[in-house]
């Protein structure tokens, strides 16, 4: 994906511009539902110490029990929200517009971007789906700030019910703040590329094991399409090293607890890992694919040999009828000619002219099949 080129604009309130109401309208803090019976709120929750205090059931209600506990932290679930909860979010905890405009379209690849006192992170979760050997992709999107957590999630994946429950559940943890859910969650993700590591794994043995077998006309197709599925799986996590990276870096500057920098250091070994094996199964795709294109050339040529060798014999086999109808051609001619019985036809009436013509086909007869036998006719 082309790298966004930062735009300077003018402060605004944060309104959808395509659909932008003639008149000027009063901001809202309140969250405009999409449709009804949709939920697009999976958690909302406040701690306290690492303890959650309370469950808002809307966004108006998140922000006013985040104003009336001092000292608390706000950790908000989102799936697919409406542009007007993400413009009430912005609003609510000053989100750059350029991050607001990123998590209403989607579609970004990993990045880690720094606005003021915001991190903006995205995430590509990853799942192998086993029958259509493919891998589906998600995407979150992570607001972090002082004291609240929103994320933003555009497809099933990553379920981030577990991550919430293993937080609340040590709130010791939870009572390291903001970063702790973000290293969490980047944790859960990346250890989530593991049974997709496993899956394509799985699937270039058995490629390995069909490109041997001659029957299997399907197999440069399947490693075609397994290829393209390891590229788009490396284009989902090659990025998240950078990101992996820059929090890293930016540790001691920004006070992280040394023990969030332990568990961050543990999950970009395990990036690094599955880094390691996706770039070591293109490498491998690409060495399958070049052995079963020799292997497929080879049959071709083994083919090409025995359609050549058969249509030899086949030559060799029309050189010998075609001996043996010019020998018993030559016979024929004689005995045809002097079957006609014609009047004149001093030989008819000559004493020796049957021998004569017994012999002379004997003569030619022979001499046809001496003479084929020299050529290697016969």
């Amino acid at each position: 994906m082309a790298q966004r080129r930062l735009r300077v604009l003018p402060p605004m309130p944060f309104v959808n511009r395509r659909n932008a109401p003639s008149s000027p309208a009063a901001p809202s803090t309140a969250p405009t539902p999409t449709r009804p019976g949709r939920r697009t709120i999976v958690d909302s929750a406040i701690y306290l110490d690492g303890i959650r205090v309370a469950s808002p059931t809307s966004l108006a209600e998140t922000f006013r029990a985040l104003h009336e506990t001092p000292g608390g932290m706000a950790w908000i679930g989102l799936y697919r929200p409406s542009q007007a909860e993400i413009h009430s979010l912005a609003e609510e905890f000053d989100l750059h517009e350029l991050a607001v405009e990123d998590a209403i379209a989607a579609h970004q690849r990993p990045k880690l971007e720094r606005y003021d006192d915001t991190l903006f992170v995205v995430l590509r979760a990853a799942d192998y789906l086993d029958v259509p050997e493919e891998v589906a992709f998600g995407e979150l999107h992570v607001f972090v700030g002082a004291n609240f957590v929103i994320t933003v999630r555009h497809s099933e994946s990553p379920d981030l019910s577990h991550v919430r429950r293993r937080m609340e559940a040590d709130p010791e943890l939870l009572a390291m703040g903001t970063q702790a859910v973000l290293f969490a969650i980047i944790d859960t993700v990346v250890d989530e590329y593991a049974p997709v590591v496993a899956g394509l794994a799985n699937d270039i043995d058995e490629i390995e094991s069909q490109v041997f077998d001659s029957q299997d006309a399907q197999v440069s197709r399947r490693i075609y399409e397994l290829s393209s599925e390891v590229i788009d799986f490396q284009r989902a996590i090659h990025p998240l090293a950078t990101v992996v990276d820059n929090l890293q870096a930016g540790s001691e500057k920004y006070h992280v607890n040394e023990e969030l920098q332990r568990n961050l250091r543990d999950v970009a070994d395990h990036l690094t890992v599955v880094n390691e094996r996706v770039d070591g199964f293109r490498s491998m795709l690409r060495d399958i694919l070049t052995v079963n294109a020799t292997l497929v050339s080879e049959r071709q040529n083994a083919r090409m040999q025995a359609l050549s060798e058969l249509s030899h014999q086949q030559g060799e086999d029309t050189k010998r009828i075609s001996a043996w109808a010019a020998i018993l051609f030559a016979p024929t001619l004689i005995a045809s000619i002097y079957g006609m019985n014609f009047t004149d036809m001093p030989e008819l009436h000559w004493a020796l002219g049957y021998p004569f013509a017994v012999l002379l086909m004997f003569v030619l007869g022979f001499g046809l099949y001496f003479w084929f036998r020299k050529r290697n006719w016969l």
